[in-house]
């Protein structure tokens, strides 16, 4: 039996045309999309100003300590902590001005991360709230988006007068998503 060129073309073109058409796909490694890790924390913040920090502006040192416990999404950070020291020009009625800082938190697993950030604060019924919004720039959550809220008693006006607020406790927490 003859077979003609052009059927065997026609052949050729039908196979090839099923093959691109009904080949499998390529499918991802990831076919639906992670969602992001989550970092929930709570603590507390504790702050001190030496000298204190009297009604009219003057330079002073300020140290802060923050203990957290978390909850990781991916079940590994159990805990957190971070500390800071810095000389600040400030006054009782000019605290709550916006500031740029880079702040480290340390870790549960002996890793930390490096925040860029900005924050500033508010006056709400006796306390200062502070909020400071940032990106890990290094270590652990790379690339992530960190929300910290602290809130402190607000300096009271007597000890503003007189030798000057030397210090408060608060909580805080954060979030890094």
């Amino acid at each position: 039996m003859a077979v003609s060129r052009t059927w065997m073309r026609s052949v050729a073109l039908a196979a090839v045309t099923a093959l691109v058409t009904c080949a499998p796909t390529s499918v991802s490694a990831h076919p639906h999309p992670r969602p992001p890790a989550q970092l929930q924390c709570q603590g507390t913040e504790s702050v001190t100003y030496d000298p204190g920090v009297t009604l009219w502006p003057r330079k002073f040192d300020v140290r802060t300590d923050g203990q957290f416990d978390c909850t990781d999404s991916a079940g590994k950070v159990t805990s957190g902590s971070y500390g800071e020291h810095f000389s600040l020009t400030a006054g009782c009625i000019d605290l709550l001005g916006g500031f740029e800082e880079q702040r480290t938190f340390s870790w549960s697993t002996g890793d930390t991360s490096v925040v860029d950030a900005s924050g500033s604060s508010t006056a709400v019924a006796g306390q200062v709230i502070t909020t400071i919004t940032g990106t890990v720039t290094r270590g652990r959550f790379l690339g992530r988006t960190a929300v910290q809220v602290i809130t402190l008693p607000q300096p009271g006006v007597l000890q503003c007068l007189t030798t000057g607020f030397t210090g408060a406790k608060g909580v805080t927490t954060l979030v890094i998503t």
